[in-house]
């Protein structure tokens, strides 16, 4: 085999893995929106914001941020660019820590209905976890650079500063260890500075591990 041939079977390998996790991020949450389209308002006082609502989970934003990088990673391997390179990593750590968040502190506390299991699997378990899975097999590396990291933070706080905001005025928090009204605004505070911390340190390590994984630029070739 070739050296050119080697490049272009390692990048329609890694279109299809992106294209995988695009397929899994962004079909649970076609599940959980069709749900709630068909469903009426629920819990929800009425119907428009019982959509609002859920399209600011972090869960729903982490996989659309991830399916939408994935997709163009799908169709271009070697797609770069500051910009990009900030939202492939914010993908990567939120969909990441919506995995361990998820697995650690929310799983269990809501029945799920057979429709809601199979999005459930998809946005908390498969799509996290392949992700991070098809990062390290294919990449794109090296991409990650300190000011990336830095950049990368700039989503998460704007996530907190909304989420905070909008419970203020509505008295909604999408999870139980951001609800003011249970835990107070010093608790729920000092939870979104742990789940930060956890984000910083997934981010430094990502940056780490950028440096020191084979280089992947030269195997991801256009084809």
């Amino acid at each position: 085999m070739t050296q050119e041939n080697s490049m272009r079977e390692r990048a329609t390998l890694a279109r299809f893995l992106h294209l995988l996790v695009a397929v899994l991020a962004l079909g649970g949450v076609a599940i959980e929106l069709v749900t709630a389209l068909v469903s009426g308002p629920g819990i929800a006082p009425t119907h428009a914001e019982r959509i609002v609502r859920l399209f600011s989970y972090f869960t729903i934003e982490s996989n659309l941020l991830i399916g939408g990088v994935s997709l163009a990673l799908a169709a271009d391997p070697r797609r770069d660019g500051p910009v990009f390179r900030v939202l492939r990593l914010d993908a990567l750590l939120c969909i990441a820590v919506t995995g361990i968040v998820y697995n650690t502190v929310l799983r269990g506390l809501t029945t799920l209905t057979p429709s809601g299991a199979v999005a459930n699997a998809m946005l908390h378990d498969l799509a996290p976890l392949l992700a991070v899975v098809v990062w390290l097999w294919v990449g794109p590396r090296p991409r990650v650079s300190a000011r990336t990291v830095w950049w990368s933070v700039v989503y998460p706080i704007a996530w907190l500063v909304y989420t905070f905001l909008r419970g203020a005025a509505t008295g909604w928090y999408p999870y139980p260890f951001l609800d003011v009204n249970v835990l107070g605004l010093g608790g729920a505070l000092l939870n979104a500075t742990l789940v930060a911390v956890v984000f910083l340190v997934l981010a430094w390590g990502v940056r780490w591990a950028d440096g020191r994984l084979p280089d992947t630029g030269r195997s991801a070739a256009r084809t």
